[in-house]
């Protein structure tokens, strides 16, 4: 498909097609229906495949589902007792739930290229982007949310004045109080910024390069796209953890009561 859409439109036209969102509306209310189909599809994969690890578990000889499910219960469980030194029963479970429904996202990104494009094609839907976290929507919506719960937790755990002396006072304390608020308002907001920008960099140059392979001859394609597949499994790994592992760290902080 990829050599017939090049020799149609061209390469530029190719790369714009599959990097363009199904959307619907304009402007500030614009949808991209397809990032939150596959969003919601692939967060229902999640609950359910965990809902079947919880009805299914036994005490005798585990099954694959168990062992997966409490390996992943377990690896996560470790980070978040290492990272995080608070005491709150949401912690754990946000933090699995972030790591696997990131890496759900990321995953999407080794499927080939031209698959579902082809499939929507011939339902007569013209543009689909089946990669959640190559769109700056859906990485933003992720990270704004661990956002404010940071500035729930920080007013919860210090208290209204609490927070905002923290604001005001540190670290050079009341002498320099526009200046601390400054700091701390860059240091409060750099934190979603850097976790939705660094996840969609990192997805969306991938996802470029599959598209970059995918133009060339068909007898060149799985010599790199291979490589870059299993490459790529390890990025898509390490990005969902960090992400996990800097919003327990973040939670984290906003339990510190100085």
């Amino acid at each position: 498909m990829a050599s017939e859409v090049h020799a149609a439109e061209g390469a530029t036209g190719y790369i714009i097609h599959h990097l363009t969102p199904l959307h619907f509306g304009e402007g500030f209310w614009t949808l991209h229906l397809d990032t939150l189909f596959f969003s919601a599809v692939l967060g229902g994969l999640f609950v359910w495949f965990f809902k079947t690890a919880a009805e299914k578990a036994t005490s005798e000889v585990p099954g694959l589902v168990q062992n997966f499910a409490e390996l992943l219960i377990e690896f996560v469980d470790n980070q978040v007792k290492d990272s995080f030194h608070g005491h709150s029963k949401l912690i754990a479970p946000l933090a699995l739930t972030i790591f696997c429904w990131v890496f759900l996202w990321n995953f999407m990104d080794l499927f080939p290229v031209d698959i579902f494009p082809l499939i929507g094609s011939l339902i007569g839907i013209e543009y689909l982007r089946v990669v959640p976290s190559t769109d700056l929507n859906a990485t933003f919506a992720m990270s704004i949310s661990v956002f404010c719960l940071i500035i729930f937790y920080s007013i919860k755990i210090k208290g209204p004045w609490g927070f905002a002396k923290e604001l005001m006072f540190q670290p050079f304390g009341p002498w320099l109080l526009p200046f601390n608020l400054l700091l701390k308002l860059v240091e409060e907001i750099a934190k979603p910024i850097s976790l939705a920008l660094r996840l969609f960099g990192n997805l969306y140059a991938g996802e470029l390069i599959f598209i970059l392979i995918a133009l060339l001859p068909w007898y060149i394609q799985p010599v790199l796209s291979f490589p870059w597949a299993i490459f790529h499994i390890l990025i898509i790994t390490l990005q969902a953890f960090i992400f996990m592992v800097l919003t327990v760290v973040y939670l984290s902080m906003a339990h510190e009561d100085h």
